[in-house]
This record gives structure tokens, C-alpha cells and sequence, in this order.
């Protein structure tokens, strides 16, 4: 006879339930969307617009003590081979554009490697690992204009040592197909252009539009600290979106989007201890 903890849930009493429920959000999200008759963007365009909203360069691979140089090669594997469906996407004005529905399901066949994932409170190996740095690197872009965020998941930003100069949100943006997404529309009266490429173990990511929008947007993080809590640490931190009038500079906007409380996984003895508050 076999138990299980009734405290369970059904996803949690082994690999093949998990496996059926995420089967289960997968349907749910397709049937939502179909519902919803929204209007996702398509479009691949070699026409590139002219005017740069913003960008952004991110590390493809991470080195370092704890970091296994396999799966960050993995991971940029991985990276490449999603950017290709994304890069010169076009978001028409009303358009609501959609990581999965460009990318599509993750799997051996199509190319894709373990990379780092997380799992719980762990990170491990797992088919696709990585994809999350591309979609934080387009959300880095995305918060730097006009566009308007429709689904986004945080999870730690944590998960190695900072390298050089402190940068918000980096990685801070969690996907998995196809039920978490990262999605954003276009609410302006002009096309968007996302052109997203790997080249020389970097990402790049550009926001490109018709013609210059009136406004141009600046992170701030503010007390930024690490604190113990229980056996655990946490980064702690709060970030800002000063939104500012392109023609006089002028602060016209100060916006708290994201209340930062990410647990450390990396090894606690790297936490830089001039960071660390006690209470």
C-alpha cells in the first residue's frame, strides 16, 4: 500500500503529477488567450526602424567560484537560439507582444541544452535554462519606454555575485512555457521594433520606433542592503522609474515598480559585508 502527505499538493507528489499539471497550465493559458481574442504581435520585419528607444548588453556567460562553465555555455546556447524567433519583431500600436507565443515550446529536438533553472529554492540543470536572462534583458529595455507591461514574474535577482557596478533587475524576470510568460502591448500610435542578437558572448537587445517618443525613462535603486532572516539571506532593495520630458530633462514622474526581497543563492561568503545590515 502506498501514502502520501495529504498537506501535498497534486503537483508535488511526484515527477509524473507534476508533469500532468503543468500540462494542465499549459491548456488553461491556450484556452485563456483564445478566449481572450487578443491580438499578438507576428510580424518579422527586415526593415529596421529608425530611432533608438533604448538598449541594452548583457553577459551571456557568468564565471566565477560555484558556476558551472557548462551550463553557462548551455545558456547561451539556449539564449540564441530563442533570440532568433524574437529578433526584429514588430509591435504594431494595440499589439500585445508575447515571449512563448514567438518562441515556442522548449525542447532537445529543436536544439535547446540544460542550463541553470530554478527549481524551489534551488537552481539546477534544466532543459532551456537561461531564457530568463533574455527576457530580463528585454524587460530592461521595455522599462526604459512608453510600452506597457501586461505580465511579468519576478524571482531572484540573487543568483550570483554582482559584477562590477550594482544593475537593477538582473535577473529578475522568471518564464517558463507557457503559463508564465512575459508579456507587454503597445498603447502608443506608432510601431515598436524589438532586435534582439547574440554576438562575441554578449545579448544584445534594442527598442527601436518610427520617430522619438517625448519622454525618456531612468532606473533608481534605492537601499540596497543584504539581511539575514531565519538561516537564509535576502537582497533587499527598492526600484524606481523616474519618467523625465525629453526637452527639458525635468523629473515628471517618480514610480516605485518593483519592492525587491530576493533570497541569496549564491555562496553567503561572497556577499560583499559592507552590505550586510544586521537589522
Amino acid at each position: 500500500m502506498v501514502f502520501w502527505n495529504k498537506d501535498l499538493l497534486f503537483c508535488e507528489i511526484n515527477p509524473t503529477c507534476y508533469a500532468i499539471s503543468m500540462q494542465k497550465e499549459i491548456l488553461k493559458r491556450h484556452l485563456q488567450d483564445f478566449r481572450a481574442k487578443k491580438n499578438f504581435a507576428r510580424t518579422l520585419s527586415q526593415d529596421i526602424l529608425p530611432n533608438l528607444v533604448a538598449s541594452r548588453v548583457s553577459g551571456l556567460i557568468k564565471r566565477g567560484p560555484g558556476i558551472d562553465p557548462v551550463l553557462q555555455e548551455n545558456k547561451a546556447v539556449n539564449i540564441d537560439l530563442a533570440a532568433q524567433h524574437i529578433h526584429k519583431i514588430v509591435i504594431h500600436p494595440g499589439e500585445e507582444f508575447s515571449f512563448w507565443k514567438l518562441v515556442g515550446k522548449i525542447t532537445k529536438r529543436k536544439g535547446y541544452l540544460d542550463g541553470r533553472v530554478i527549481m524551489g529554492d534551488k537552481i539546477e540543470a534544466g532543459m532551456g535554462g537561461g531564457l530568463c536572462n533574455l527576457a530580463n534583458t528585454i524587460h530592461w529595455v521595455i522599462v526604459h519606454s512608453p510600452m506597457e507591461i501586461t505580465e511579468f514574474h519576478t524571482h531572484s535577482d540573487a543568483l550570483a555575485p554582482d559584477e562590477g557596478p550594482r544593475q537593477p533587475f538582473s535577473n529578475g524576470t522568471s518564464i517558463s512555457y507557457n503559463n508564465i510568460d512575459y508579456r507587454f502591448k503597445n498603447p502608443t500610435d506608432q510601431p515598436v521594433q524589438l532586435l534582439v542578437w547574440c554576438a562575441n558572448e554578449n545579448l544584445y537587445v534594442e527598442l527601436r520606433s518610427q520617430k522619438e517618443f517625448p519622454y525618456s525613462y531612468e532606473l533608481v535603486e534605492e537601499d540596497h542592503h543584504f539581511k539575514k532572516e531565519g538561516e537564509k539571506f535576502y537582497r533587499n532593495s527598492k526600484i524606481y522609474r523616474e519618467t523625465m520630458d525629453r526637452q527639458t530633462n525635468k523629473i515628471l514622474e517618480k514610480e516605485l515598480i518593483l519592492d525587491n526581497h530576493s533570497e541569496v543563492m549564491f555562496d553567503y561568503e561572497l556577499i560583499p559585508k559592507e552590505l550586510i545590515r544586521e537589522s
